[in-house]
Order: C-alpha cells, then structure tokens, then sequence
C-alpha cells in the first residue's frame, strides 16, 4: 500500500501556494541596501583586470599591464601613463541554513515551527533576490539536502517548491548543530552571507566551536522560531499532545509543575540565545503566529559589503 502525501495546509505541512504568495509581501518591504557591489576576499576586495567589471582607481602603467586598459586621459594630463584597475562586480549570496529536526515538529498556535521556518526561508529567498543575491538552502536534521544559490525569480522559486517537498519527506534522524554547521562550512558555494533558522534544540557543545568558523567565512544572522508556549509559563490546565501518532494529554496545576514545564520546553531557544549573545551575532525570536516579514527585513536589510 503506498503511503498517503500529507495535506499541505499551511498549518501542519508546508503549503506551495502560500510561499509563493508571500512574494507579493516582501515585494512591499523597504529595498535591501548595498553600500558595495565588491565581494570581500578576506578582509580587502580583490582588483581584476578585464570587462564587465567596477572602475576602482588608476595607477601608473606597469610592464605587462594590459593595454586596453590605459586611461588614456590621466595619462594626457600628467605625461605619464597610466593604466585602469577594476574590482570585479558579483552577485552576493545567501545560504540558508534551515533545522529539519523532530524538535521543529511541534505547534500549538497556527502553525508547526517547521512550518514557520520554511515561511521564514521563503521571505528570505524572495528578500535576497530583490536585492540581485543568489539564495540557496542548506537543511539539516530530519531532512539533509542541499539546494546551490541560484539567482532571479527563478532562485526563490527553486527555494520554496524545496522547502514544500522536504517537509513531505519521511522524516530522517536528527542532526547536532555543530555537524550540520560543519557541512555547511565545506558547501558555503561562495555564499557571502548564512541566515540560520532553528529552535535551538540542536545546539551542542560543539556548536560555538563550529559557529566561529562560519562566522570566519560569512556574515551570519540566526533566526530562532519558537511556539508561544515555549516562550512563557502556561496558565494552569490540561493540554492534549501527539507525537508519531501518539496522543497524551499533560495535565499542569501548581506553580512550581507549570514552571518546569515551561522551563522544559524552552530549553531550545534560551540555547540558540546564549550562543548567538556570546559570539556578538545578529539574531530574532520569532512565535509560530507572528509575521515573518520583519524579522527577516531587520536581519538581512542591513547594508552589507560584497
């Protein structure tokens, strides 16, 4: 018997059409700046002779120095020739790094996280290509794939109809952060910028270790997804649970039993907020309810090199 596909509702699993549609939102977001359009090489761009290219400066002509690159003018003014340096123009690129674990299967407003977060990639996708950076994604956990960046409509396309077809996958085992942020160090495809979206249960020890490293090869920006109730104490109650077909209810009463609980369930994202407060990077808390678009538009709208 063939397994059924999950119902794309946009609540439970990613719907196509919505990430689609959420185009026309970002569409209506302020523009991303760019204060250059020269990618770093370490800490100094890199000056390349040849066409298709910014003008940087000119310098004194020197033996070997291709001639179809003389500035003819300066070297009228001053008598002395000269030639052209440029600095090559590349697209920037974003790699999204995107937590497929167990732990993302889980809502208990609107949607599940892993629902939220492919939202929040989608957006990211449509933002980064609005600004001419080619965008690619990078799961790990449950799901470990990898879509190269790719620029245009076409790219942030390419993202949303992966994010859909990931999540209908069986899911795989769960994966540390520190690992995956090791294979993301070796599949960087060039990308200038990592835009990490988790609920931070994957973080491990290792993960700082790992996280400097990224950080050493791109400028890295974390978006944490929680749901609400993992973000404050539950008022006292009886709440019905499912996981893998298993239905519960867990039951909380007394202050210190409701305190734990939430304690508990919002060891994930107090993980990814340490982490984030100790290595001075960029990052969000965004619940399972709210807008994506702001989030997204405050961690990749700064103005960047590239």
């Amino acid at each position: 018997m063939s397994a059924v596909a999950p119902i794309a509702d946009g609540r439970v699993h990613v719907s196509l059409p919505e990430l689609i549609a959420l185009r026309s939102r970002v569409a209506r977001a302020p523009a991303p700046p760019v204060t250059s359009r020269v990618q770093r090489s370490g800490q100094r761009p890199s000056r390349l002779h040849g066409r298709g290219m910014d003008y940087a400066e000119s310098r004194a002509y020197q033996a070997g120095d291709d001639v179809r690159r003389m500035d003819w003018r300066l070297t009228a003014r001053s008598g002395v020739a000269h030639t052209k340096l440029f600095q090559e123009e590349r697209e920037g690129r974003l790699l999204i790094l995107l937590d497929t674990n167990a732990s993302m299967r889980f809502g208990t407003r609107t949607r599940f996280k892993s629902v939220q977060a492919a939202r929040v990639a989608a957006m990211a996708a449509w933002y980064a290509v609005r600004g001419a950076d080619r965008v690619g994604v990078l799961a790990f956990g449950g799901q470990r794939q990898l879509l190269r960046p790719q620029g245009g409509s076409r790219g942030a396309l390419a993202v949303a109809g992966a994010l859909a077809a990931w999540d209908a996958l069986p899911p795989g085992e769960d994966e540390s952060l520190s690992a995956a942020l090791q294979r993301a160090g070796r599949l960087m495809h060039g990308a200038s910028r990592v835009l990490l979206v988790s609920d931070g249960f994957a973080v491990d020890a290792a993960a700082r270790g790992r996280m400097l490293g990224l950080v050493a090869k791109a400028e890295v920006a974390v978006l944490t997804v929680a749901d609400p109730l993992e973000l404050s104490e539950p008022p006292a109650g009886r709440y019905p649970f499912a996981h893998r077909g298993v239905h519960y209810d867990v039951v909380l009463q007394g202050e210190r039993q409701r305190s734990d609980f939430a304690r508990s369930l919002g060891e994930g994202h107090r993980r990814l907020d340490d982490l984030c407060d100790g290595l001075g990077l960029r990052h969000r808390t965004l619940d399972t309810s709210a807008d994506p678009l702001d989030a997204v538009v405050a961690l990749l709208g700064t103005a960047r090199a590239r």
